[in-house]
C-alpha cells in the first residue's frame, strides 16, 4: 500500500478517485469510465510532475527519509552479483547498521558496504535504524583494507540519520571510528565511489563518503546536521526545522553547485520509492560512469585526486 507525505495530498485524493473507478470497473459497473479513468490518471501524473519539479529543502528531506525508499539492501540486490556478506570487526563483535562484503558489479569485482536502514519495525530495531556503533566503521575499514590489499575498488551507499550517539558507543570509540574509516577511504589506492541513496548525515555520512566520486540521489541530502538539530542549537526550537532546511544548503542540486558532490542521479517522477527498479538502475549506470573515469589511474593518482578533491572543497567556499 502506497504511503504519501503530507505535500502530496493533491495527488493522493486523484489517485485514489483512480482507484475507486478501476474498483467499479472490475465489479463490473455497466457505465464506460475507461476514459475518466486515463483523465484523472493523465491529471495525477502531471500533479506530481509538477509538485516534484519545486520541492522545498525540507519536502526533500522528507522524501529522503520516506519509508518505502528503497534501502542499501535493494541497491546490492539489483547491481551487485554473486554478493558474499562479510561480518564484524574483528575487534569488538557484529554491528548490522553496516553492511558489507564482495561481489560483482556488471562483472567486475567490487567491495561493497552500505548503511542500512531497515524496511519492517523488526528490521529497523536490527539494523538500528542504520545509526553505526564503532564495531561497523571499523568493519568498513576491515572491508576497504582488505579491497586495496587485492586492488578492488569500493563502492559505498550511504542513507544514515548520522552515528549511533549512544554512551556504549562513546566509551568504544566513536570518534575515532569514524576518523579511521574517513582516513582508510583517503588511504585508498583503488577507484572509490560513494552514492547518498537517502540521508547523508554528519560524520557517520562522511565515514563512508570521502571518496574519488560522490553521487547524490536527486531528492536525497546531505549535512552536518539534521535540519531538527539544527533548529534545536540555532533557535532552541526543533519546529523551525523547515527554516534550517532552507538555511544549511542540504539539497543535492545546492551541494553540487558548490563542488561538494559529483553529480546527481536523477529519480523517477514522484521519487525513488515511486519506481525503485528504475531509480536502482540509473544509480548503477552513474556508478558505472564514475569507475569509467577513472580506469588506468595508479594507486599515487587515484590517492592524489581524492585528496584534491576534497582540499578545494575548502579553498573554494
Amino acid at each position: 500500500m502506497r504511503s504519501y507525505l503530507d505535500f502530496e495530498k493533491p495527488v493522493a485524493e486523484l489517485e485514489a478517485k483512480v482507484e475507486e473507478l478501476r474498483a467499479m470497473a472490475e465489479g463490473g459497473s455497466a457505465v464506460a469510465i475507461g476514459d475518466e479513468i486515463a483523465r484523472l490518471e493523465a491529471k495525477a501524473d502531471k500533479a506530481l510532475a509538477d509538485l516534484y519539479a519545486n520541492l522545498t529543502p525540507w519536502q526533500k528531506t522528507l522524501v529522503a527519509r520516506h519509508p518505502q525508499r528503497p534501502h542499501f539492501v535493494d541497491y546490492c540486490a539489483a547491481l551487485i552479483a554473486d554478493f558474499t556478506p562479510l561480518a564484524g570487526d574483528r575487534k569488538f563483535g557484529e554491528d548490522e547498521a553496516i553492511l558489507g562484503g564482495f561481489g560483482r558489479f556488471r562483472g567486475e569485482s567490487v567491495c561493497v558496504i552500505g548503511q542500512e536502514k531497515g524496511a519492517s519495525t523488526e528490521a529497523r530495531l536490527r539494523h538500528n535504524f542504520g545509526m553505526a556503533k564503532p564495531e561497523g566503521y571499523r568493519k568498513a575499514v576491515r572491508l576497504m583494507d582488505m579491497a586495496d590489499r587485492f586492488g578492488i575498488p569500493v563502492i559505498s551507499f550511504v542513507d544514515t540519520a548520522g552515528a549511533y550517539p549512544g554512551i556504549g558507543a562513546e566509551e568504544r570509540g566513536q570518534a575515532e571510528a569514524i576518523a579511521r574509516s574517513t582516513e582508510a577511504c583517503l588511504a585508498l589506492g583503488v577507484p572509490n565511489v560513494s552514492v547518498i541513496i537517502g540521508e547523508g548525515g554528519s560524520g557517520g555520512a562522511i565515514a563512508l563518503a570521502t571518496a574519488n566520486r560522490v553521487l547524490m540521489l536527486e531528492h536525497a541530502i546531505y549535512s552536518v546536521i539534521s535540519p531538527e538539530g539544527a533548529a534545536s542549537i540555532l533557535w532552541r526550537d526543533s519546529s523551525r526545522a523547515q527554516d534550517a532546511a532552507t538555511s544549511m544548503k542540504i539539497t543535492a542540486q545546492d551541494l553540487l553547485r558548490f563542488s561538494v558532490i559529483d553529480g546527481i542521479i536523477p529519480e523517477p517522477s514522484g521519487g525513488a520509492h515511486r519506481d525503485p527498479a528504475a531509480a536502482m538502475n540509473a544509480a548503477g549506470d552513474a556508478i558505472a560512469a564514475a569507475f569509467q573515469d577513472l580506469a588506468g589511474l595508479s594507486p599515487d593518482e587515484i590517492r592524489s585526486l581524492r585528496a584534491d578533491k576534497f582540499l578545494a572543497i575548502g579553498r573554494q567556499l
